[in-house]
């Protein structure tokens, strides 16, 4: 099925400087496990954030042997552009003229560093947006939105969903037509009832260093995680009464549906051998001041989180929103590590 996808043969490549901006994500069913190439263990589905994303700015030098040189913040990244380097090489089938000169890729973020924002996924995202852009350049050949995400993926499994507003889908699955483990798609917007779409993400900064385990050494200790089938079939299932929650507006099923995810995305990784635990006391203390708010107060201000320590609170946009805004700054805001918070809202 990846045929689709190969390049054309028939290319002019010339110095050519192209730019693109990506949006990060996150998931609400969680993708954690992968196959060869890529390919993802269970489906999952994310939402695309507004603010947080990666502009990135890609040169290159036609008349120059293949090399990359990329810049974070104007500051060169020499392990970084190792990877890139790997990644170009890898998807050289689907972008023929791929090797053929020297790149400058200069990109940067608009949220911190190792912030449980995806970085990855909004930099592969920008990085393969400015590849399609030179394709259409060097083959004459109109860009293809699920080529773009298609690649992305290659780069980073979850970049291939930032490639698209609002609820995005990654991961064959029956509940949504025309999914796919190859590529994203977005989920259809008529499906979705309103209250889902006017949302906020407020991140708590729990823990601002990097992670003591990497995402990519997460997914492969699911390779021998003896949970990990029951896992994979438990997100699948999961699209089914979502699709209804979905639909009907159902916030309280909602809320249920996606704590209950994170928290066993954390299981997993506490069930894996060796063992690793991602969340801080702070991440503890949030998610028990949170409920008692919940519980106390009926407003529906909930949490996901990413393969790490930091925490997204998210809450629709409406008339308890000043309450639950305040509730934030004053009772959860002192969990973090130095009283950061990235706000956003999902973008549709």
């Amino acid at each position: 099925m990846e045929n689709q996808f190969l390049g054309n043969q028939h290319f002019n490549i010339s110095n050519q400087v192209v730019s693109a901006t990506c949006p990060s994500n996150i998931a609400l069913i969680k993708y954690w496990g992968k196959y060869a190439n890529q390919i993802p263990a269970n489906p999952s589905i994310s939402y695309t954030l507004n603010h947080c994303n990666t502009q990135t700015s890609m040169e290159i030098f036609a008349d120059e042997p293949f090399s990359v040189q990329t810049f974070l913040a104007g500051n060169e990244e020499v392990k970084f552009a190792e990877k890139i380097e790997k990644y170009f090489k890898n998807i050289e089938q689907y972008l023929p003229w791929i090797l053929k000169g020297k790149y400058i890729i200069k990109t940067e973020n608009t949220f911190p560093h190792s912030s449980g924002i995806a970085s990855s996924a909004s930099g592969f995202g920008a990085i393969a947006s400015c590849l399609m852009e030179l394709d259409k350049v060097f083959t004459n050949t109109e860009i293809d939105v699920k080529k773009t995400s298609f690649l992305a993926r290659l780069g980073s499994g979850s970049a291939c969903r930032s490639l698209y507003n609002g609820l995005v889908v990654w991961g064959k699955t029956d509940e949504v037509e025309g999914s796919s483990d190859l590529y994203a798609v977005k989920y259809p917007d008529e499906e979705i009832h309103p209250i889902f779409k006017n949302f906020n993400d407020w991140v708590l900064l729990i823990h601002e260093g990097e992670k003591s385990v990497s995402s990519t050494v997460g997914h492969g200790l699911m390779n021998t995680n003896p949970y990990a089938e029951r896992r994979f079939q438990e997100a699948r299932d999961n699209f089914v009464p979502l699709k209804e929650i979905l639909k009907t507006g159902n916030l309280e099923k909602f809320i249920t549906l996606v704590e209950h995810e994170a928290l066993t995305l954390h299981a997993m990784m506490m069930m894996s051998e060796p063992a690793f635990i991602l969340m801080k006391t702070g991440t503890l203390e949030v998610i028990n001041k949170l409920w008692n708010f919940r519980k106390e107060t009926g407003h529906p201000l909930f949490f996901t989180l990413d393969a790490g320590a930091n925490v997204h609170l998210l809450f629709p946009e409406n008339e308890n929103t000043t309450v639950i805004k305040d509730f934030i700054s004053a009772e959860l805001l002192p969990h973090t590590q130095k009283g950061g918070v990235v706000k956003d809202v999902m973008r549709f």
